[in-house]
């Protein structure tokens, strides 16, 4: 594969941003493109210095520290020629910005970060077309097959506050999701418990169990067609897959979901052209983690999904018309 050198020593001195992180992590992000095993190799054998001494790869970063770093090489992606395109089609999705957070409007089938074959993810594209960024990280994750709303963090101390207000629920996630059947209140909470676990062939899953963790999702009844309904789903607990299992184990897995859905549903609507699963992002309420003013941070349904339900659902009976997202 082509690759770069970086021919010079470089010091880096550690300011606010950096400290308090893990030299291993800090040299990841500063060496894109060197293998880790380079990188465990250079803090092994004292190539990497901090403040003229040997470090440890878990050693945390303090301000004022100066990071040695030797020279390496770097290699160069194949498909770097492809990045412009990508990276754009992704800075043109961004819905709000300021010095401390990053909100992006996620297409569906981009990974959040990358990892288990791919190469890159939302965030390692970001960091290549935002090099002056100094920090950037993922507040939370969607599923690749997911599309909206996702927040990143500019600062740390924005992170930091950021989890903190996501453990206490003062974030207030909204999804759409076309489900399959008649579903029939209009207010349902779903409170089932949820447990991780790796099937056969190793793929994560989820599946409802006493003996998992505390789930509770609240459903609305936006919309309903022949044979599917419209529901606005609001996360009171974050757990992996929690929405998609709660359906699916409330009877109405969600249209076009490959792992919890229903294999014959889905390919009769991929003939009607949804090519995806069908959840969406669409909204997340929350107080700004530094200045503490609201903020309404609202992703549209994607062209797919609304042409899909125009053409391929029909117009369908509607108790409460979903609203269009908004951006910021």
């Amino acid at each position: 594969m082509p690759s770069d050198v970086k021919a010079l020593v470089t010091k880096e001195c550690i300011g606010p941003e950096a400290e308090g992180q893990r030299l291993d992590n800090f040299l990841f992000r500063q060496l894109k493109g060197v293998p880790k095993g380079r990188i465990y190799r250079m803090l092994r054998e004292g190539e990497v210095r901090v403040s003229g001494r040997r470090a440890k790869p878990e050693y945390k970063l303090m301000r004022g520290d100066w990071v040695r770093i030797p020279p390496v090489r770097v290699a160069r992606p194949e498909h770097a020629s492809h990045l412009g395109v990508f990276s754009q089609a992704l800075l043109d999705r961004v819905i709000y910005r300021d010095d401390a957070l990053l909100v992006l409007d996620k297409p569906a089938g981009r990974a959040v970060h990358g990892g288990s074959g791919i190469s890159l993810g939302v965030i390692e594209q970001l960091r290549l077309e935002l090099p002056t960024a100094r920090f950037l990280e993922l507040a939370h994750r969607l599923d690749k097959e997911t599309s909206g709303v996702l927040v990143l963090a500019l600062k740390r101390a924005s992170l930091v506050e950021l989890h903190r207000m996501l453990r206490a629920g003062e974030v207030r996630k909204h999804y759409l999701a076309l489900a399959t059947g008649q579903w029939q209140d209009a207010v349902r909470h779903v409170r089932l418990p949820l447990r991780r676990y790796l099937n056969e062939a190793g793929e994560r899953r989820v599946a409802v169990d006493e003996a998992g963790q505390r789930a509770h999702t609240i459903f609305r009844l936006r919309q309903r067609f022949a044979g599917f309904s419209l529901l606005e789903a609001q996360l009171m607990t974050g757990r992996t897959h929690q929405i998609r299992v709660h359906l699916a184990a409330s009877g109405h897995a969600i249209a076009g979901d490959d792992k919890y859905g229903d294999a014959l549903i889905n390919r009769e609507m991929r003939g009607q052209g949804l090519r995806r699963m069908f959840l969406h992002a669409s909204r997340l309420e929350m107080e700004h983690p530094l200045t503490r003013v609201p903020l309404i941070l609202e992703a549209p349904l994607p062209p797919e999904l609304e042409s899909f339900l125009r053409t391929g659902l029909g117009c369908g009976t509607a108790p409460t018309q979903t609203r269009p997202g908004r951006s910021m």
